[in-house]
């Protein structure tokens, strides 16, 4: 049987026919390679009794020969292959000359590799063109072509044109299928069986005997035990039944158990197949024969976008065809002029909104089809601020971890996860200081601990420097530099350029929502023959019409850097059915009703501004009323047209008037406010499980009590001194109450309208004009300024206004008809008005009506806001 030789870096390895080879970054594999773009386990070499032959093991990058990639081929003495990029990847020579095994080989004859250098297009010309301005563009190179490694370097200034057709395979070399199927087997699995985190090999095994029960959990007396505070303390468990099948079974978990991504009932079961995966917060489970393969998210992953397309209505696109992959312990920076898309790519590769054509992958797993798993592996920070500004460091914090751990988490186990992510980020002289007190780079930084509470591995931030001085400008970089290296990827759209050489990759955008350039940030300048950014991002305000994209994927840095994701097609499978998508809340709904209970109160009595408006304001307006005059009001007498007889409460129409309209404002001015400025919080909950009506809810009770003080407030000092009935129609003798209820249920409605209209705007300034058009409505149709009944249309109209609904109620204690009849027509009555207690109970059930019906708008309109992947 032949050896081989194989030489890479200056090392050789004899290879023994009798065994395989593993080849990658493991450091228990046979021959090691130090390279990100080499997966743990990259592939083997073995001798099959007739040839040697190489096996590609899925890996993230790939395994090429002379630009092609392949996934099991024969190979001869005198080839060469590369590992994880067809161009400059980690080279392996193989030969049949035999060498001390482990010894080093001093080869006079290598050269290192040429450094490609961008292929020139054709652009307008003009006084501000550059260099690749004057020439044409080269034909563009197939998507699978590399550069054939002797080729000299260009000249400086004349392009370097990409062969126009791929070269013949090395004789000896065999296809062993298209670049974009992947692996059949993995290590430790069979055939057929899926990748799992792209090519890693499990963490650990467990072996499974027939009829036993293997319980998983972060309690230690599971079989399995996981130290994730994702994970519930009794998760899930497997069950091997007497046949040899084989089911997993939740057991009421509270961050979900998932099978192929998809999560399974609360308490539910599913039967396994060989190829199907399950999922138990950063842990993933295969069943390989009577073996259970184990495999934990460390933060080590790799991320790809493939051919991702955005349209909006009319077909246009503003996200065209991008294309990009990164190795695990990235930091990427995304770049590019307003309107590039670089918001929308964002969107897209969070799942927030989801391409209308391509995937994007996690580690080999598509996001948008294991979102509903996936969602908890990924951080999103973003521009603002996604925390409460008037808490502490440590109670944002604690509120939470409270909302996103499993409800069975202690308090303790919280604090101590709190206190882990403060030290990272060196927070923890900071934590008892109010969020709003801390400069702006400490607030990303409190952001960013809290995306980390959860140990994201995947790491997302949205112009996090916007706004920040240059030294704070590199304190952010530096902290996403760091995360980086920690072991976790990290992505970062950014208008800043001044510290882009931290990061590994940089993707730039060009007009339009395509790719201009992605690879090393060194390059880029040199890439668009300019000295400087501001002359980059001229050009693409000057050549809008041009064809980055073209250009782009006409380089040989297309050649080395992207080629080999956008020649992987993506994946045709249909999406899940949306009912699917819907991730299991980490809390019970009453959990987190309480949970934002508890914070919105605490928010609210942070701010002593607000809680001294909240009992100056109907202190306020109770007080404006007393100044109308409590006297007898007159009208004509019947009998004697000259003459009029007293009334009492003549002037209670308009002290009525004055308290209605100070309820309505007081209610809609409490929450006008609300959800617009908590909706960049609200996106990010949303996203990470948090209840809709539970949080709807929370701003219900808590401002919904402050709002019916405030019109208790209100009524006891506007009706205490006036002459009111001894006896009420509904409530008897506690006549002021009967009266305070209208106005208290009054201001609580305006307070549903106010959150519609919160809801609906898109800034908080457009809130205020609403407020004020709102109140000014109310005014007129109260009935007190005119009579509504027997007006066609204007009465009608009426009732969709809650002033309409509470003086009414009010005016049917106090017996407006016969206070203030309608003088057009003195035998015509206003049937709301009626002095009965039925007429009562309609005025205040049609008001409190109103109010539900305006918080089912707002639970339809904050549908607008969540993530559209979780949308029924």
């Amino acid at each position: 049987m032949p050896e081989l030789v194989l030489e890479t870096n200056g090392r050789t390895w004899t290879l023994d026919p009798s065994r395989p080879y593993t080849l990658g970054r493991d450091p228990q594999g046979d021959i090691v390679f130090d390279d990100a773009r080499v997966s743990w386990r990259h592939a083997t070499v073995s001798f099959n009794g007739h040839t040697w032959v190489i096996e590609d093991h899925g890996s993230t990058n790939g395994t090429y020969v002379q630009g092609r990639r392949v996934q099991y081929t024969e190979i001869v003495p005198g080839s060469s292959l590369h590992l994880g990029n067809a161009t400059d990847g980690p080279r392996v020579n193989l030969s049949a000359t035999a060498v001390p095994v482990g010894g080093p080989a001093q080869d006079p004859q290598a050269q290192p590799q040429p450094q490609a250098h961008a292929a020139a297009p054709y652009a307008p010309q003009g006084p501000a063109a550059p260099d690749w301005a004057q020439q044409p563009m080269p034909q563009q190179a197939p998507a699978h072509q590399a550069p054939a490694h002797h080729q000299a370097v260009p000249q400086q200034g004349i392009p370097h044109q990409a062969p126009a057709h791929p070269q013949a395979p090395h004789a000896g070399w065999q296809q062993g299928g298209p670049a974009e199927q992947y692996a059949q087997k993995t290590p430790g699995g069979g055939a057929g069986a899926p990748p799992v985190y792209g090519d890693r090999s499990p963490t650990t095994f467990h072996q499974f005997a027939l009829g036993r029960v293997m319980r998983i959990g972060r309690a230690l007396e599971n079989d399995l035990v996981v130290s994730d505070l994702q994970v519930s303390r009794h998760h899930a468990e497997f069950h091997a039944t007497p046949d040899g099948r084989l089911e997993i079974r939740d057991l009421g978990s509270h961050n979900g158990t998932y099978v192929n991504g998809q999560p399974i009932a609360k308490g539910g079961s599913v039967q396994l197949g060989p190829a199907d995966i399950v999922g138990v917060g950063h842990s993933t489970f295969r069943i390989v024969g009577d073996r259970l393969e184990e495999f934990v998210d460390t933060g080590e992953v790799s991320f790809s976008a493939r051919h991702l397309t955005v349209t909006v209505d009319g077909g246009k696109q503003i996200l065209k065809d991008v294309s990009f992959g990164v190795p695990e312990k990235s930091l990427i920076a995304v770049i590019g002029p307003s309107g590039s898309g670089k918001s929308t790519l964002l969107k897209a590769l969070t799942g927030y909104r989801p391409a209308n054509q391509g995937e994007v992958l996690y580690d080999n797993r598509n996001l948008y089809k294991q979102f509903a798993e996936l969602r908890q592996r990924i951080g999103l920070v973003p521009q603002d601020d996604i925390l409460h500004r008037e808490l502490t460091v440590k109670k944002a914090l604690k509120y939470a971890a409270k909302l996103r751990f499993p409800a069975d988490t202690t308090a303790k186990e919280r604090d101590a996860r709190i206190d882990e992510v403060l030290r990272e980020l060196k927070l923890d002289i900071h934590k008892d200081k109010k969020v709003t007190s801390l400069s702006g780079g400490q607030r990303k930084r409190v952001s960013v601990a809290l995306e980390l509470l959860t140990k994201p591995s995947l790491i997302f931030l949205d112009e996090p420097t916007s706004g920040l001085d240059p030294g704070m400008d590199r304190d952010v970089m530096q902290l996403l530099r760091g995360l980086a290296d920690d072991g976790r990827t990290v992505l970062v759209v950014t208008h800043s350029v001044a510290e882009l050489a931290l990061c590994d990759k940089l993707l730039v955008m060009a007009p339009g929502g395509a790719v201009a350039y992605f690879g090393p940030p060194e390059e880029a300048l040199n890439f668009f023959g300019y000295d400087s950014w501001a002359d980059v991002f001229s050009a693409f305000e000057n050549y809008r019409d041009y064809d980055w994209a073209g250009r782009w994927k006409g380089s040989q840095h297309y050649q080395m850097y992207a080629a080999e994701i956008d020649a992987i097609a993506p994946q045709a499978a249909p999406m899940p059915v949306p009912q699917a998508l819907r991730p299991p809340k980490p809390q019970s709904w009453g959990s987190q009703l309480m949970t934002l209970v508890r914070r919105y109160v605490s928010v609210i009595a942070s701010d002593k501004g607000f809680l001294a408006l909240t009992v100056l304001l109907p202190a306020v307006i109770g007080a404006v009323s007393l100044l109308i005059q409590p006297d007898r009001g007159l009208l004509p007498n019947p009998v004697n047209p000259k003459t009029h007889l007293p009334v009492p409460n003549g002037t209670a129409t308009t002290v009525l008037l004055i308290l209605a309209v100070g309820a309505c404002f007081a209610g809609a001015a409490n929450s006008v406010r609300e959800l617009i400025k908590e909706r960049v919080i609200y996106e990010r909950e949303r996203a990470t499980g948090l209840s809709r009506s539970a949080y709807l809810m929370s701003k219900v009770v808590v401002l919904g009590a402050v709002t019916m003080f405030q019109g208790l407030l209100v009524g006891v000092i506007g009706f205490t001194s006036r002459e009111i009935p001894g006896k009420g129609l509904v409530l008897g003798g506690s006549t002021l109450v009967e009266l305070c209820l209208p106005i208290m249920a009054l201001g609580f409605t305006s307070m549903m309208v106010g959150l519609v209209i919160s809801s609906l705007v898109k800034t908080a300034e457009k809130t205020m004009p609403l407020l004020v058009m709102f109140a000014i409505v109310q005014v007129v149709f109260t009935g007190c300024l005119f009579t509504l009944h027997g007006t066609p249309g204007v009465n009608e109209f009426s009732y969709l206004m809650p002033s309409r609904w509470a003086v009414a109620a009010a005016g049917t204690t106090l017996d407006f008809n016969n206070i203030a009849p309608n003088t057009d027509d003195p035998g015509s009555t206003d049937p709301l008005w009626d002095h009965a207690a039925s007429a009562w109970g309609l005025d205040m059930v049609a008001l409190l009506a109103l109010g539900a019906v305006c918080g089912f708008f707002v639970s339809r309109f904050l549908r607008r806001h969540e993530p559209e992947v979780m949308r029924k």
